[in-house]
């Protein structure tokens, strides 16, 4: 049986939270990926979310950013790899915090926005990441985009790591993400995402923005909990993945 893991990005809005919006996402999930006060985030959202995620049963991992909130850590910044380690182990040192607070464990890490792209392709700006988070723990996954370089990095710092596909993002030729300044960068139709996600699972591969099939072996896929619709959208994915005999699980 095939096995794949189902991660959101969350505790990012708080008026999601406020309107149940993101609790609503809980039931399709088996992981979250929490904001932990650089791109967005606080500890109040930090805490409520854990707990929503302990009340599901659902993995918790840290999501760190650039320390940009008026541009929700989507705009890449020109930060010297010692400030990128710093901010990221104090986001997860943060997070774990709370959690601990709460009696539950993080047990993956996945960097945000810009500073996950600048990852994809950007050695120094990898290893800054690794070594944010091995300053704090060895022992968590640190997830990546499939088929890139951060991966590679990430290995070589001796973590675990988990590749990572997109449900609700289009992709490029090259396997990268088509960049959110092009209209077609998201992908709204909840059938549209579960069909993705459904590729990605079975064949292996995603169908790029120009109609081309790009190989994609991940072992966990992202729904954003921001793209409009999105509890929509994971329970649209969750269910045409059940359907289909395939496992929903936690990274492990």
């Amino acid at each position: 049986m095939k096995r794949v893991d189902l991660n959101c990005d969350m505790g990012e809005m708080p008026e999601a939270i406020l309107d149940g919006t993101q609790e609503s996402l809980m039931p399709s999930l088996t992981s979250v990926s929490i904001a932990c006060g650089g791109h967005a985030g606080d500890a109040q959202t930090m805490k409520t979310t854990i707990e929503q995620a302990l009340r599901r049963k659902v993995a918790i991992g840290a999501h760190p950013g650039y320390p940009d909130r008026v541009n929700f850590g989507r705009l890449e910044l020109s930060l010297p790899p010692e400030a990128i380690a710093d901010s990221v182990f104090e986001q997860v040192k943060a997070l774990a915090g709370i959690a601990a607070g709460c009696k539950a464990d993080v047990t993956q890490v996945k960097p945000h926005g810009a500073l996950y792209n600048q990852a994809v392709g950007n050695r120094a700006i990898a290893e800054a990441i690794a070594i944010g988070v091995a300053r704090w723990n060895r022992a968590v996954i640190l997830m990546g985009l499939a088929g890139s370089l951060m991966l590679d990095v990430f290995r070589e710092a001796g973590f675990r790591v988990a590749a990572e596909a997109f449900a609700d993002r289009r992709y490029e030729a090259n396997g990268t993400l088509r960049s959110r300044k092009f209209e077609d960068a998201l992908i709204r139709d909840p059938a549209e995402a579960a069909r993705q996600a459904l590729q990605i699972v079975e064949r292996g591969t995603v169908t790029a923005h120009d109609g081309s099939e790009v190989a994609i072996d991940a072992q966990t896929i992202c729904i954003h909990g921001d793209t409009p619709g999105a509890s929509k959208i994971a329970a649209a994915v969750s269910q045409t993945l059940r359907k289909a005999g395939v496992e929903l699980s936690a990274l492990r």
